[in-house]
């Protein structure tokens, strides 16, 4: 009983620093936009109508809509966009029109995560190091390179894994939480009237009698939740108890405590309108605080940087992108990895937004579309899992997604007016990256189409060559092929210039499927072929780590065996040719060819041996 209590307290402690770093730090920025944005006037019952819809906001679409509801749709244990987009995809499977669509919808909802990813550890990084201008003025310079360089210094470290680090999330974050709810105390106590905020008729009042106005500052007010979709995202990691604990518990009291605090300031001295966050704490504690707000908005940076990591990967398993390196920091945790390309990829993005934007204020004009438009996606993807994987009546499913989907499209609408002044950012990234996955989707899709036209029958071809044999020779051969039951290209090369076959005679074909792991007992589908040779499927979900060798090696009961020092992996080399006229514009197909030809090699990817691997290159037209 003891440990479980102690192994609930840890999840929930990791959940802290993991999960709610992002929104445990948008007390930096959110109140301070609302107000500097010029579209609200500075009254009482303004700040009362403000902090009323603050504290809806956060009840609506953090409590009720994602710790609620959303918790609820796990893909076998597993959370995030990813995983929804499967379960959605799986409940529609027999409405192939249907399921391309939402396929569509949820990878254009994944490629925003990447626009998000840019502009939260900017805002996040920036934001806590603006407290200096709150110290001195003098710093104000300092600002923009300091923030760079604490950047560089957390994509750095990347490589070498964040395990050693990780253990000390959960307690900073905890100590940020605990100071911020005190920082808020300690203004409340002044002015404990503000506590009536917490009244919906406030946010109502406010509402009625400014509706032009709240339309338009929504688009700040979103502020105060991005990162709530971070907690269905990381509920296989950590499970939906701890995570629903932390909030409840810890990270909602201490944000509304924080807002109604800063609430309170604003009603005492209105001046402090420019930042009253850290305008919150006496002067002695400036500096230390700028020093806390710096590591916990590095801690909400990491954990987006990790899920990119984590989201990316498990696109590649669901073949909507090319194999990247993935290298694992860590020997115990698989979920511990390293992928250069994106690391590097993202680092620069953001460099990029903090050398066009140069402020929070400004950078804030470009956060929340991407995120909105997540959240949008989100609603409408839960929708069909609760009435078609959980099969709930209609008016019921409608009634409960219905009201959310239009909270999520009124916050849409209001961020669509900073398209212009930056919301085009992350738009532009998640469009980038959306071309790319679709580009190599369909590409992928050409490809196999091509392969099937001109491939032979492994069953006929096996018959034939066994007419008259070649020699064989000690050990087993693994062919991969693309698709079961055709004869692989590297087979044709192997037996046209070596002229021999091996003993045994292993044509494997990998498969990624929309489950987030695939159970022990599924995990190979085998077919004896007759004269040693067997026809094998290996089944990966999208969250699994494939390695060919362990899989091949524990099923060794079906007739075949495996001796490493004997076993060689034969793969073709595929070089894809544009052609004039085929499936995808022109562009696209030389796009997709450039994919292909940069891609991380299969035998990486599946963890084969390098001194038993065999490529044989052949060229395709598509």
């Amino acid at each position: 009983m003891s440990s479980t209590k102690s192994s609930l307290a840890a999840l929930t402690l990791g959940a802290i620093g993991v999960v709610y770093g992002d929104i445990g730090t948008s007390v930096l920025y959110a109140m301070k936009e609302v107000f500097g944005s010029g579209h609200v006037p500075f009254t009482p019952d303004n700040v009362f109508g403000i902090l009323s819809i603050f504290f809806w906001t956060l009840t609506t679409i953090v409590s009720v809509k994602y710790v609620s509801l959303v918790l609820r749709a796990d893909n076998h244990g597993e959370g995030g966009l990813v995983a929804m987009l499967a379960l959605a995809s799986q409940s529609v499977r027999d409405r192939p029109e249907l399921r391309k669509v939402l396929l569509i919808v949820g990878i254009f909802g994944t490629c925003l995560f990447y626009g998000d990813g840019v502009i939260t550890p900017a805002i996040s990084v920036l934001s806590a190091v603006e407290g200096l201008e709150v110290v001195s003025p003098a710093f104000k310079k300092s600002v923009i390179p300091l923030t760079l360089i604490i950047l560089l210094a957390l994509f750095w470290v990347q490589k070498r894994g964040t395990a050693g680090i990780g253990k000390f999330f959960g307690p900073i974050t905890l100590i940020w939480f605990g100071v911020i709810a005190l920082l808020g105390l300690s203004h409340i106590a002044h002015h404990p009237q503000i506590l009536w905020a917490i009244s919906p008729h406030y946010a109502l009042g406010f509402i009625w009698n400014h509706t032009g106005t709240t339309f338009i500052i929504l688009g700040a007010v979103v502020l105060c939740v991005t990162g709530g979709e971070a907690l269905y995202a990381d509920m296989g990691h950590f499970g939906k108890k701890p995570i629903r604990l932390a909030w409840f518990s810890v990270v909602m009291p201490a944000l509304t405590l924080n807002y109604f605090g800063q609430g309170a300031l604003l009603l005492a001295e209105p001046e402090a309108v420019k930042n009253p966050f850290f305008m919150m704490a006496p002067d002695w504690a400036l500096l230390p605080l700028v020093g806390l707000a710096t590591m916990a908005t590095v801690i909400a940076s990491q954990a987006l940087i990790s899920g990119a990591f984590s989201v990316t990967k498990q696109v590649i398993q669901l073949g909507f992108l090319p194999r990247l390196q993935v290298l694992h920091t860590s020997e115990t945790d698989t979920g511990q990895i390293y992928m250069p390309f994106v690391n590097w990829g993202l680092f620069v993005s953001i460099v990029l937004a903090v050398g066009m934007f140069r402020s929070s204020s400004n950078l804030a004009a470009a956060y929340g579309i991407a995120v909105c438009t997540d959240m949008l996606i989100t609603t409408v993807l839960t929708f069909f899992v609760i009435r078609y994987a959980w099969k709930l009546p209609l008016a019921l499913c409608i009634g409960a997604t219905g009201f959310f989907f239009v909270v999520d499209l009124a916050f849409w609408a209001s961020n669509l007016l900073k398209l212009f002044d930056g919301g085009w950012f992350p738009l532009v990234i998640g469009g980038a990256v959306f071309v790319l996955m679709l580009t190599w989707y369909d590409g992928r899709r050409l490809l196999n189409e091509s392969l099937r036209s001109d491939a032979l029958r492994l069953s006929d071809f096996l018959e034939a060559v066994f007419i008259a044999p070649p020699a064989r020779v000690e050990g087993t051969a693994v062919f991969m092929t693309a698709e079961p039951g055709n004869v692989p290209n590297a087979l044709l090369h192997n037996l046209k210039h070596n002229k021999i076959l091996h003993q045994q005679n292993l044509f494997v074909t990998v498969r990624s499927h929309e489950v987030p792991r695939m159970e022990a007992d599924k995990r190979l589908e085998i077919t004896p072929l007759g004269h040693e040779c067997w026809q094998v499927i290996v089944n990966y979900g999208f969250k699994d780590d494939p390695d060919l060798p362990t899989a091949l090696s524990q099923h060794q009961n079906q007739g075949y065996s495996l001796d490493a020092m004997t076993t060689s992996y034969f793969l073709s080399r595929d070089i894809v040719i544009p052609t004039i006229g085929s499936g995808m514009a022109p562009w696209r197909e030389k796009l997709f060819a450039q994919m292909h030809h940069n891609a991380s090699a299969a035998a990486e990817f599946l963890n084969l041996p390098t001194n038993a691997v065999v490529e044989l290159g052949s060229k395709i037209e598509i």
